[in-house]
Order: structure tokens, then sequence, then C-alpha cells
């Protein structure tokens, strides 16, 4: 009688949901059940998140989409749209901020100051969440482009769109570092270090260690590293990373060199060091037109793997997937 009773509840727990494991010793038969050694483990899906590089959106962007796009921002990501639309969370570095001020890049040559002062035009918000990218960062070296008023119209045209942000921005001691995002049920603590922010370091590291008392996972995402460095990060970059893995990170993404550069594994945890980029104009070698993204499954006990997948932008000023 006791079985048949025992295998009903099981039956009947497992159609709530859940699914509970009950320790019952053959040495001790007479234990109670509400005494007995219990976990319960959610029957959930494994959560699924893309990580990608550097986006741009100003310079010779700006002007495919007028030329080759019909003024469409959505021109640019047209070519992987449904591939974008298959995760929980798709992650970027957003290269500068989206102001309704006039661009001064536009028809810039590479050696002129303006080529590097970058805005973006404020439709750009809503095409990141329409594309499911509803995560960015906004630590890097280019969100004071339009100085601090210009970060200011990035989060009030990103709020108003429903993407999230988080970043050591650099501003007057206002630095937002770090964001707990809930995917499916899992809190995700998504830090930054901005190398181009002074003290960023000794922030992330702090930033890391409060996440991880809030969150069952932290990511830190970061903007350093050699422009064009392709391959190994070097020794500097490598240390940083270990101290940030030491300090509690679970996984690092890297982001700035503008080219892909070597992952490894320390300790447990995975670093990769650069994505390269993902929506760019630099089309003066191969490498910079290059990008990866990284595909994170997260099971149900938080254990994560990894896949990537490679980009390609164009000169239409597109991105696609890569060969």
């Amino acid at each position: 009688m006791k079985i048949v009773f025992l295998f009903v509840l099981s039956m009947f727990l497992a159609g709530c949901g859940k699914t509970t494991v009950v320790n019952n010793s053959a040495d001790d038969p007479g234990e109670k059940m509400s005494k007995s050694s219990e976990m319960t483990v959610e029957n959930k899906k494994p959560i699924s998140i893309l990580f990608v590089g550097d986006m741009m959106f100003d310079r010779y962007i700006r002007e495919g989409v007028n030329k080759y796009g019909s003024g469409n921002y959505d021109h640019i990501l047209e070519p992987i749209k449904e591939e974008l639309a298959k995760y929980d969370l798709v992650v970027g570095n957003l290269e500068g901020p989206i102001t309704d001020n006039q661009s001064v890049s536009v028809d810039t040559k590479m050696d002129e100051k303006n080529n590097f002062r970058f805005t973006f035009d404020p439709v750009v918000a809503k095409v990141l969440s329409e594309k499911n990218i509803k995560l960015v960062n906004l630590g890097n070296n280019h969100i004071l482009n339009q100085e601090e008023r210009g970060v200011e119209q990035t989060k009030k045209y990103l709020d108003e769109a429903g993407v999230s942000y988080f970043g050591d921005t650099g501003e007057s001691g206002n630095y937002f570092l770090s964001r707990i995002e809930n995917v499916q049920g899992t809190k995700i603590g998504f830090v930054n270090y901005n190398y181009s922010s002074e003290g960023s370091l000794e922030r992330a590291i702090e930033e890391i260690k409060k996440a991880k008392g809030q969150a069952d996972l932290v990511i830190l995402y970061t903007h350093w590293g050699t422009e064009y460095r392709v391959g190994d990060p070097g020794p500097v970059v490598r240390n940083l990373a270990h101290q940030f893995i030491d300090a509690g990170a679970d996984l690092i993404i890297g982001t700035h060199p503008h080219v892909v550069e070597d992952s490894e594994v320390y300790n447990g945890k995975k670093i990769y060091y650069s994505l390269g980029n993902f929506i760019f104009d630099q089309y003066f070698q191969k490498e910079t037109m290059e990008g990866l993204g990284v595909k994170v499954t997260i099971n149900s006990d938080r254990s994560m793997d990894y896949n990537e997948l490679k980009f390609e932008m164009t000169r239409r000023g597109q991105t696609k997937f890569g060969p």
C-alpha cells in the first residue's frame, strides 16, 4: 500500500512541473517522508544567450542604410534576423551614443578627427529591440563621443525601446557597471570592465563580488586590449581576465580589438578575449570584416555549453553569416 501511495504521489508532483527526489534509506525504513532528504529540481528548458561584438551605426553604416536600404535600418541585420530571434537574449556592445545630434563622421576619411566621433540615429534603439538585441553594454571608449548629455539621451531612447543596458561609461561617477537580468527564472549578473574609464578595474572586481551574492551566474563583458591584434591578446589582458575569474566571474566576453582573438578555459571558466566586430564599416582588412557570435546554453544545473557562429560585414553595410 505504501509503494502504491508513493508512486501516485510522484506522478502528481511530476504533473506539477517539478521532480522531487526522496531519499528514503533502506537502512532506516521507519524514517518518515517529512524528515527525509528532499531535492526539488525545476524542469526548466535550457536558456540560450547569444553574445556578439562591437556595433557601430554611424559613418558608412549610416550611408549604407540610405544608399542600399532606402533609409530603413532593418537593412543592416536583414540577412540574420531569423537567427537573432531564436535566443532568449542577445547581448552586444553599443559602440557609441544614440542621440538626435547630426552626424559628423559621415563622408570623413580615416585620418580625420571626426571620423571617430559617433552618434547613432534614435531609430537604432527600436531596431535593436525588434532584432532581439535586448541588452547592450555602454562601457566603451566611444560612449562619451557626444559627452554626458549623449549618454543620457542613449539611456532615454533605449528605455523607450525596451532595451536594457549596463556599463562603466565614465560619467562623473555615474557608472552603472552591472545589471541583473532574470532570464527564464535564472538570475544572471552582467558586469562591465572598460579600459578607458579610470578606476574601472577596481570597480569591476567589486561589482563581480557583489553580483555573485545576488545572481546565479555572473558574466563579465569587457572592453579591453589592443586594436587589430589578432589571436593572442597578450599577457596584460590575460592577467586581467584571470583576476576577474578569481573574483567570481563565471564567463568573460571581450570586445574592443575589432578582430577575433583567442579563447581559453581558466579554472574551469571560459574566456573569449575578443569577438571582433558585429556591425562596423572597417573594410580595410579581412579580419575586421569578420566577427564571432558565442552561443551560450545555460542548463538547469547552471553549467554552460558553448557554440560559435561566424559573421561577416559587407560593403553594403550589412551583417551576414560568415564562411
